[in-house]
């Protein structure tokens, strides 16, 4: 069997999602402190040699579900094709084509429990921020290697805005009380949020 052969790749993903899986289990009954590394490698069976194949620590496999998404995003918007409309709009469209090709029922229950260990860890929240604004100099890089982009803020800001409306309708998406977890619904969410981000630049701040 040759090293890129695809039964290997295989059993490679469902290493990895094992790892993932069987992670966010124990962190949703233990909490993220109460889980040790030894502890998530005897319970999939894999060395901690193995764990670090795959990932750098246990706040990198505690956000992966999100991490890989953001992934997807960046694989989306390097095969795009842009054709001379607003940047924000074709980063919103590789955004939304990224979570349509990631996102299913079990994705949308891990990615929820992603965002309560961030919320609640705050190892795992700033790994969570490390991880956005290296994700954010990628975009620039991809964005600056593909498009004719003007040598100002704008692009940054842009994504920044993007990012801004992601964390907002992923906010919403993973508090609302009493319902499962629907990618669906976090399309929407990040189409609406999205939508409202020109009418914020021009709010005006009325007194009381």
């Amino acid at each position: 069997m040759t090293p890129g052969s695809p039964l290997r790749e295989r059993k490679k993903q469902r290493t990895r999602q094992a790892l993932i899986d069987t992670a966010l289990t124990l962190f949703g009954e233990r909490g993220f402190g109460g889980v040790t590394l030894d502890e998530l490698c005897e319970e999939v069976e894999v060395s901690k040699r193995t764990f670090f194949r795959y990932f750098g620590g246990k706040e990198d496999v505690a956000m992966a579900p999100l991490e890989d998404m953001w992934r997807a995003f960046l694989e989306e918007l390097e095969t795009a094709a842009p054709e001379g409309g607003p940047l924000l709009a074709l980063m919103e469209d590789s955004l939304l084509a990224a979570l349509d090709r990631v996102a299913d029922e079990a994705w949308a229950s891990r990615a929820l429990t992603s965002y309560r260990l961030s919320q609640d860890t705050p190892s795992v929240n700033a790994h969570s921020l490390h991880f956005c604004e290296s994700t954010m100099r990628t975009v620039l890089e991809v964005l600056n290697g593909r498009l004719d982009l003007p040598g100002d803020p704008r692009p940054r800001l842009a994504g920044d805005m993007l990012v801004a409306a992601w964390h907002h309708a992923l906010d919403g998406w993973a508090t609302r009380p009493g319902e499962p977890p629907d990618k669906r619904e976090l399309i929407a969410r990040v189409r609406d949020a999205v939508a409202a981000l020109p009418g914020a630049l021009t709010l005006t701040a009325n007194p009381r």
